[in-house]
């Protein structure tokens, strides 16, 4: 589980997505949402939000193995397979829904993950 937080708190503090690092990066939650929100009703639902989260996951397991391990994950880090991070990245979204609507809006989303 702390390979999981540790890649989590990765992505979410330095890495893109491969779809962002090619333009320009999102400056405020406001740009992430927008992003992430696949059908532009103006709200991130969990599909989005797993399917942004996961390319980082995806860009980073150069073997395609579907597991993060070795040289890709930083030092000291345990291997992380696809299924585990996506379960985590649920949990997260969860938490993250504070109203429990099933969607993120702009302040769920800038709020930090309980």
């Amino acid at each position: 589980m702390r390979a999981i937080v540790v890649l989590a708190a990765a992505v979410l503090a330095a890495a893109l997505p491969p779809c962002v690092a090619a333009g320009e990066p999102p400056h405020s939650t406001r740009d992430y949402l927008m992003r992430m929100d696949g059908d532009h009703d103006g709200r991130v639902s969990r599909d989005e939000f797993v399917a942004w989260m996961v390319q980082t996951f995806d860009g980073i397991d150069t073997d395609h193995d579907h597991v993060l391990s070795g040289s890709e994950l930083p030092e000291g880090s345990r291997a992380v397979t696809r299924v585990d991070y996506v379960k985590s990245l649920e949990a997260t979204f969860a938490r993250q829904d504070r109203n429990h609507d099933g969607y993120l809006d702009t302040r769920e989303l800038a709020a930090p993950p309980r």
